[in-house]
């Protein structure tokens, strides 16, 4: 007996991990069904999006792209629902003809459509680690009050999720630590004395994953797996000290767990993101993903060495950020969104992104309640930005 398809909603669907997705399902039209996509400013790519796949839905941020696209889409006799705002993104992620969400938004308005898709009880493929260094506790709590499954999308995470048993109440007894590995990105080998000269086309040519523009430039400055720590501290439920990141410029080895009793377990493969899309997407089955196979007899040798703390200062933000006041994580998120937004403007230096964000979490106290909200973070999320959008205003000045 076949199994009924999986409906899927993909938030994010025009970015560089929304379209693996949609790669990956085209490979298995028997096992889903796209039900719903957004996007943020693509509207061309989500037009064509919704003329491949026919989704009952789509989001826009704004009424004016949402027009254009409905508009398009009547034209050619597509009978797609197009509404605009963030409300009916939550809404999306939540709709009841959906029971698979992959969170593939970038930055810290992917929090909102993930708590909403949490508290509904969806599987969860989560690929908005924001939403974790945002959220923290409060995502977590709606996991488990919402009874939904989370999978985590992000190469390392689902490296280690892949490591680990299906009993979860297990993993903290087994595990003595975990290793994140970071690629070193393209100034593994580049004098820190020259950074200063980057410019955003050399920050995002990445020697070995293809991803989108942000997440290229956190990978160069090594935030990226600052923001990972934080991730897999709430993922696995583990002390931050229990989380440990090494340099492997292969990017064979995805991640590691390291076990009470010495062994190492470790996920290897291509560095291609439909691998850990294919995974969340069929859990706990195997599905072909389209991944190159790995050759163990073409690999020239696999590497390992220590960050290198003067190149890559923004690693150790995340421990400092993990051991301040709550919302700590999430001053730091929203300082780096900006400070790169500004950088690849052409209005930050490279080594300001972390001038920025370590000034903006030194500087400002979260000051939240006990138990905070959507809202309380959303508003701390907005102070930060300014203080960041301030610093820069006044490096600009000088």
């Amino acid at each position: 007996m076949t199994a009924p398809r999986r409906r899927l909603a993909i938030l994010g669907s025009t970015g560089s991990v929304g379209a693996s997705t949609l790669d990956v399902i085209a490979r298995h039209p028997e096992r889903f069904e796209v039900v719903a996509l957004s996007a943020h400013q693509r509207v061309d790519e989500l037009f064509a999006q919704c003329l491949r796949w026919r989704p009952r839905h789509a989001v826009l941020p704004d009424a004016a792209r949402a027009r254009v696209l409905r508009e398009r889409l009547a034209a050619e006799g597509v009978r797609t629902e197009v509404r605009s705002g963030e409300q009916a993104l939550c809404e999306l992620a939540a709709l009841p003809e959906v029971d698979s969400v992959m969170a593939a938004i970038v930055g810290a308005a992917g929090l909102a459509p993930c708590l909403a898709a949490a508290r509904a009880g969806k599987r969860l493929l989560l690929a908005n680690k924001e939403a974790l260094v945002l959220g923290g506790a409060l995502f977590m709590d709606a996991v488990a009050a919402g009874g939904a499954t989370l999978l985590p999308i992000d190469s390392e995470h689902s490296a280690i999720f892949q490591c680990l048993p299906e009993d979860r109440s297990a993993w903290s007894s087994r595990i003595d630590h975990l290793v994140l590995t970071a690629s070193g990105g393209p100034f593994r080998d580049r004098d820190p004395a020259t950074l200063a000269t980057v410019t955003p086309a050399e920050a995002v040519a990445h020697p070995n994953w293809v991803m989108g523009r942000k997440i290229s430039v956190d990978s160069a400055t090594m935030m990226n797996k600052a923001l990972e720590v934080i991730e897999a501290r709430w993922l696995f439920d583990l002390a931050p000290e229990r989380v440990k990141v090494v340099i492997h410029p292969q990017s064979i080895v995805h991640s590691m767990v390291v076990c009470r009793d010495g062994s190492v377990l470790a996920q290897l493969g291509t560095p291609d993101m439909r691998v850990p899309i294919a995974y969340g997407l069929a859990h706990p089955e195997r599905i072909e993903s389209g991944a190159a196979r790995l050759d163990f007899m073409t690999l020239q040798g696999l590497s390992f060495e220590a960050p290198d703390a003067t190149r890559f200062p923004a690693l150790q933000l995340a421990w400092q950020a993990l051991a301040g006041p709550e919302g700590s994580s999430a001053v730091l998120n929203a300082a780096n969104e900006e400070a790169v937004a500004a950088f690849l403007a052409g209005k930050l230096g490279f080594t300001g992104i972390h001038a920025i964000n370590a000034a903006t979490l030194e500087a400002l106290e979260p000051r939240l309640p006990a138990a905070p909200a959507l809202d309380d973070l959303l508003e701390l999320d907005r102070r930060a930005r300014a203080h960041a959008r301030a610093l820069m205003a006044q490096r600009g000045r000088a």
